[in-house]
């Protein structure tokens, strides 16, 4: 029996073989004076007072913690145990999404830092870790009364009122291991081409090497292109020799593999484009009336996260069998796992900043505001769900 939560592959758009989910029981800490550093939390042999089921915040109650005030610091804990094979390339920490301010030691030593309650972030920890047992620290600071950091439609009020609903401090999305060979890709964006039938790639790698892009169609290879990097920068364009339109209501996705030396990548995209005319957005040339939905992404027993990917896709499911076609994500950036059911099946998709409330007038909060819009746009503009932000 699997007693990993949410055990499912946190981004089907750029997956790798090799991984660890990390989900699942932590050691947990609730640290509202915020001063849990100075008493050594972070130290590998520090110990903590409580439990938690990552990835579900401690003001749900899946985590197992169930605390409903406002929460400034928490705390996290859990030992990993990784073997010579799984240190023989790189290895990265991902988080899917923390809110807000994190900080993560390897070992006790501080491996990196960062802003933002919706995007994810990665840390290359290969210089940390050693063979055998691990200890990984996380500690993430919250104050969503500021003003001066997105937080959507999370209560500033003890109570949910209106239409603010209970807060989410700390981990709420798949925390996971990488294990990668010394020569990587880092990221990839995709192009499609409509009118030419092709699909563009623009990627980044760590390391020289030869560099392929296959696409594949329901099992039938359409499309390869390959060349060489030595800087690191790769574009490659594939035709098509199958043309299959991603479009409301028929997702028609392409699989993709993309192989770099050692290092390979399962991915997928959607050949479509979005274009205005006049009043009308067009795709693929055609006006489509959108029926949106507002989706807020709260959920009664795990708040921001869903309890299971099958609840995710459900939420797409009823309301394209309610007669919408799409959804407007309003006020928080929704997991790709989300957007991957969007994806797959033709859902059409607005997105949208955490912006509610934050004070526009404090310079901190333009500061807050637009490097995470800007890492969510980065993140998910393969999406083809995604015909509007």
């Amino acid at each position: 029996m699997n007693t990993i939560p949410r055990s499912e592959h946190p981004k089907p758009q750029f997956q790798r073989d090799k991984w660890m989910n990390l989900n699942g029981q932590w050691a947990f800490e609730i640290d509202n004076g915020r001063s849990g550093k100075a008493r050594g939390l972070h130290q590998a042999d520090a110990q903590l007072s409580d439990t938690i089921l990552v990835p579900f915040c401690p003001q749900s109650q899946l985590s197992g913690v169930n605390h409903k005030d406002f929460l400034y610091g928490v705390w996290y804990r859990r030992t990993v145990d990784l073997t010579k094979e799984q240190l023989s390339g790189r290895v990265v920490l991902h988080f899917g999404a923390v809110d807000y301010d994190t900080r993560v030691w390897i070992n006790g030593t501080e491996v990196g830092r960062h802003k933002g309650g919706y995007t994810s972030f990665t840390f290359d920890i290969t210089a940390y870790v050693q063979a055998g047992a691990n200890d990984i620290a996380v500690y993430a600071e919250d104050d969503l009364r500021s003003g001066k950091q997105p937080h959507g439609k999370q209560s500033g009020l003890y109570y949910s009122h209106g239409c603010e609903y209970t807060r989410t401090t700390g981990i709420w999305q798949t925390v996971w291991l990488e294990f990668v060979p010394e020569n990587y890709v880092k990221k990839a964006r995709f192009f499609p081409n409509v009118e030419a039938g092709t699909i563009t790639i623009e990627a980044v790698t760590v390391g020289d090497g030869s560099f392929c892009a296959e696409a594949f169609y329901e099992g039938r290879r359409c499309g390869q292109a390959e060349t060489t990097t030595a800087g690191g920068n790769v574009v490659v364009t594939l035709p098509l020799s199958e043309v299959h339109l991603w479009e409301a209501g028929a997702g028609r996705l392409y699989d993709l593999t993309i192989t770099f030396g050692k290092d390979t990548v399962h991915s997928y995209f959607g050949l479509r484009n979005v274009t205005i005319s006049g009043e009308k957005v067009l795709i693929n040339g055609k006006s489509v009336f959108q029926r949106l939905v507002l989706d807020q992404g709260f959920y009664p027993d795990g708040i921001y996260t869903a309890s299971t990917d099958e609840a995710l896709e459900n939420d797409v499911k009823l309301s394209m069998a309610a007669g919408f076609n799409g959804a407007r994500l309003h006020e928080k950036v929704f997991e790709p796992r989300f957007l991957y059911h969007c994806d797959r099946l033709g859902y059409l998709v607005w997105g949208e900043q955490a912006s509610w409330v934050l004070d526009y007038c404090h310079p901190q909060a333009a500061l807050s505001f637009l490097p995470e819009w800007l890492e969510a746009v980065r993140r998910d503009i393969n999406h083809p769900a995604l015909v509007g932000w």
